[in-house]
């Protein structure tokens, strides 16, 4: 592990997390070397941790193979300034592979996805993250979405078993439930908004003490994105409610248009900037032209911000 646990929670728990797409050539096979010139952008800017192979990184999608080369990748070129966080989950026996993988890799934590496809009961979803937890010495965050939303009581006590189990990151958008988890387990854990397009509860995530968050639109417009962060930070509401208007809410509007979008319009986003990643894998689709059009409207939009 590069950093030690203190220096990933200090730098985790507060600035601005991007969350690489992941690069695929022509053919759709994993594209090392646009891969490494990305994440030497993302670095470049001021930026508190890279997550790899998360949510818009497709890992979903990708073999365990090819989750290695990406994560031991995005280490050597992160080269420790900045945690790196891979992902894993879908089941406690590929959870547990993928948690190791990105330990031997050199990763300084996992973010822990929701379990594959069926419903769970809580005590189950405990377990499920224990095992995982207790399966690699690197830090872990939870992922609180989809079917695997953990209540109050299970996050204490998960929290409660796990010491490697640093923090929880919301996927659902639930405020309520959130404020409750945050004043019950309090300061043990850190706590990160992480519903799609995060900023657009980003006002609402810091009212109850959630100060950072997940900025997949980081891939696209980053001047804006942290313009937007150190305005939602320093209490200026005039910045953060135009930048919400002019980009935001059309943005989400957009990504409502098909299920997906939350990851596909970041590629398109990607290729319109001059840095493109392929596109995505199915059962994700890109967006139609029209869609494309729109997009690079808002991404004029966001320049100007």
């Amino acid at each position: 592990m590069n950093l030690s646990q203190r220096d990933v929670i200090n730098a985790v728990g507060d600035g601005l997390l991007s969350f690489p797409v992941t690069d695929f050539d022509a053919n759709g096979q994993f594209d090392a070397e646009s891969y490494r010139q990305r994440l030497e952008w993302f670095v470049s800017h001021d930026i508190s941790a890279v997550f790899v192979a998360g949510g818009t990184g497709e890992f979903f999608s990708l073999t365990l193979d090819e989750y290695r080369q990406i994560v031991a990748l995005a280490v050597d070129t992160v080269g420790g300034r900045v945690p790196v966080i891979a992902s894993a989950g879908l089941s406690v026996r590929a959870g547990q592979a993928y948690a190791r993988a990105a330990e031997e890799a050199g990763a300084d934590g996992i973010l822990l996805m929701p379990p594959y496809l069926t419903e769970c009961p809580q005590d189950g979803l405990v377990e499920y993250a224990r095992q995982i937890c207790e399966a690699t010495s690197i830090n872990v965050i939870y992922y609180n979405r989809g079917n695997g939303i953990l209540n109050a009581a299970s996050v204490k006590h998960l929290a409660e078993t796990c010491p490697n189990l640093i923090g929880l990151k919301d996927g659902n958008g639930d405020i309520q439930a959130l404020n409750r988890i945050i004043k019950t387990v309090g300061d043990r854990l850190i706590y990160i908004g992480g519903v799609p397009t995060a900023e657009i509860l980003a006002e609402a995530y810091l009212s109850i003490g959630v100060t950072t968050y997940s900025s997949a639109v980081f891939n696209v417009v980053p001047d804006m994105a942290l313009t937007f962060y150190r305005a939602l930070r320093n209490g200026n509401r005039e910045v953060v409610g135009e930048i919400t208007r002019r980009f935001f809410i059309p943005f989400v509007e957009l990504r409502e248009n098909r299920k997906g979008y939350a990851v596909s319009l970041i590629k398109e986003g990607a290729a319109l900037i001059g840095k493109p990643a392929g596109h995505v894998r199915p059962p994700l689709v890109m967006p139609t032209a029209d869609e494309r059009q729109q997009l690079k409207g808002l991404i004029d939009t966001a320049q100007h911000l």
